[in-house]
């Protein structure tokens, strides 16, 4: 089943190979969803919130570039746009 969707032999892989790639890239990724809510934290907002929002963003964004695009890419909020606007904006301009 998985061959069909995902034209595994077309690509010279295995459903082996692609769970192993898989977990590779959570685990690598895996360190946002402790610092990002940490980094937004700093400006005021929830924690709590801010880790489910980014795991349910990452979530949905990783399944549908999967399922959509047939494109083995992991998806995550931009750590960069985050700092900016915690550190910048937020702490550093005083915006609320």
């Amino acid at each position: 089943m998985l061959n069909k969707i995902f034209k595994l032999e077309a690509n010279n892989s295995n459903a082996k190979t692609e769970i192993v790639a898989g977990v590779t890239t959570f685990l690598a990724m895996a360190y946002i969803l402790g610092v990002n809510p940490a980094m937004l934290a700093d400006g005021g907002m929830p924690a709590t919130g801010v880790f489910f929002a980014t795991a349910v963003a990452s979530g949905f964004a990783c399944i549908i570039m999967g399922l959509v695009a047939n494109w083995p890419v992991g998806l995550a909020p931009g750590m960069g746009l985050n700092a900016l606007f915690t550190y910048t904006i937020i702490l550093g301009m005083g915006c609320s």
